[in-house]
Order: C-alpha cells, then structure tokens, then sequence
C-alpha cells in the first residue's frame, strides 16, 4: 500500500479487517496509524506491518517514532535498493552512487534495528529489493544478513504474471540502453523501458487527461504532464502508445518468457552453485 495515496488509512483498515498477513508500506514514511486503528488493536491483530525504506536514515526515523508515539515497531522491513523498477526512493544523483549500493545500506540498516530488537525483545527480519535478478544475487544478500529478497522483474516475464503480452515482452525486447531514468509526475525518479510515450514526454509534449479523483497526496495533476496512474494501467493492458513500462535495472536481461515453476527451478539452481562455490573457496 502507498503512503502517499490519498485513501492509505482506509487501504489499511480494510486489508487489516480482511486478515491480510503482510502489509507492506511504501512510497512514504508509515509514521502515523489510521486514527480508526488504535495500537492496541494493530498490536493484536494478525496482520504484519511491514514499511519499505531506501536507507538507515528512513528506518531510523520510523523506529524511532513508533517506539517513542506507539511503543511498538513495525515487524520486520524491506529495504530497496537504487537498482529496483519504478519509483525510487533515491535523488538522481545518489542512483549510480557506489556509496548507496544495497549492500552498503543493507548493513547499515541491520545495524540501525538492531537496538530496536533488544529493546523490543523481538527478531525483525529484513528483505531485500532492488537488483536481486539471480540465485546467487540471493545467496549473496542472505549471506550479508538479509531473511529474504523481493524480486519483481524476473517475474513479469512468467506466463503466470497477469499483465498484458506486450507488456511482457516489452522485458524481453529492450536493451540495456533501453533502460532510463524518467522524472515522474509525482516528483520522484523512477527507472523505465524507453517508449514513444516517454520520448514525446521527454520532448515536453503534455498527454490530455482528466483527473476523476486525486488518487495521490503529492500529485498536482493541473501541472503534471500526464497522469501517471493512467498510464501505468494502459502499459499493463498493452496500450503502450498511452503509457510506459516500469522495470528494474536487470529487465535487459530477461530472454524469453517462463513459467514460475521453471523460474524458480532456475533460481533454486543458481542458489545452490553459488553456495557451493562459496565452500569450495573457503576450503
């Protein structure tokens, strides 16, 4: 769920009545429950909170205001790296930066919660996004401390993954040129699969569209210069000439359309030769 969309609170609620297990929160700080959901009750509930962040500072922040306003903290975290699709939570220029790797901020990150764990006797697990593409680039990551990855790119070009063809061969398709950094509407940079769409938008043509309802806080849509929902939705219909494609820095990568089973066979292959490459070389 969004924090920056303009219904989180009743998102919330509603997938918290629903009995949903995971809840993750990004695109903001989660600091503030919905006033509907007391503490009390979000403490009781079965329903894990679990916000995303971009860097120790973020994590230190919402720790931080949840132990001290709430005397709790979020049940474990996603920390997303500047390689991941879509909206990032990085300036431009801290994007190519070697100093904000996901490993560097992995680390940083374990070591900002680890306070947090003894005071609320309590293991909070951390998942990792933004770049994971192969088995070893998970090994990789568990080995520096991480409990699990987010993967999102490799599995848009799987049979199973309900966006449209197009859309999935848009993946299959690009280079690795192809691949940019955008400006998005809603004031954060965000990586995508160059298009004519996203060039016309480049050469400072504004795409009509009427907004029915401002579905996120920071977006000003009498400026903006095409609604960023609307577009998304026409690519994953297909309609690529009325919107882009979101996707990771490794989307150049995907040769050919799989099945989730295949994939994962895959990745459980790839796991398991960079364990054993890693016992090899320690011995």
């Amino acid at each position: 769920i969004m924090v920056a969309a303009s219904d989180f609170d009743d998102l919330v609620l509603v997938a918290v009545d629903e009995g949903a297990d995971l809840l993750f929160l990004g695109a903001g700080l989660p600091l503030k429950y919905p006033e509907s959901l007391s503490m009390d009750k979000a403490k009781k509930v079965l329903t894990k909170i679990v916000p995303i962040v971009s860097s120790a500072r973020a994590a230190k922040i919402i720790f931080n205001y949840w132990a001290k306003k709430y005397n709790h903290v979020p049940d474990a975290l996603v920390v997303e790296g500047p390689l991941a699709g879509g909206h990032l939570g990085f300036k431009k220029e801290h994007i190519n930066n070697p100093d904000y790797t996901l490993d560097k901020i992995l680390l940083e990150v374990i070591s900002t919660i680890k306070p947090f764990e003894k005071q609320f006797n309590k293991h909070i697990p951390i998942i990792v996004a933004g770049g994971i593409y192969t088995g070893a680039d998970i090994y990789k990551f568990m080995q520096l401390g991480a409990q699990a990855v987010q993967m999102a790119t490799r599995f848009v070009a799987t049979h199973e993954c309900d966006a449209s063809i197009k859309f999935k061969e848009a993946y299959v398709k690009c280079e690795k040129e192809d691949i940019i950094i955008i400006n998005s509407p809603v004031g954060l940079p965000g990586r995508a699969i160059k298009n004519k769409f996203l060039e016309k938008v480049e050469a400072g043509v504004k795409i009509p569209f009427k907004c029915p309802w401002k579905c996120l806080k920071s977006c000003d849509f009498r400026k903006a210069p095409y609604c960023i929902d609307l577009a998304l939705t026409n690519a994953k219909k297909g309609l690529l000439d009325e919107g882009f494609v979101f996707a990771g820095t490794n989307a150049y990568r995907v040769k050919e359309i799989v099945s989730i089973k295949t994939l994962f066979e895959t990745l459980l292959e790839e796991y398991k030769n960079a364990a054993s490459d890693k016992i090899i070389s320690t011995c």
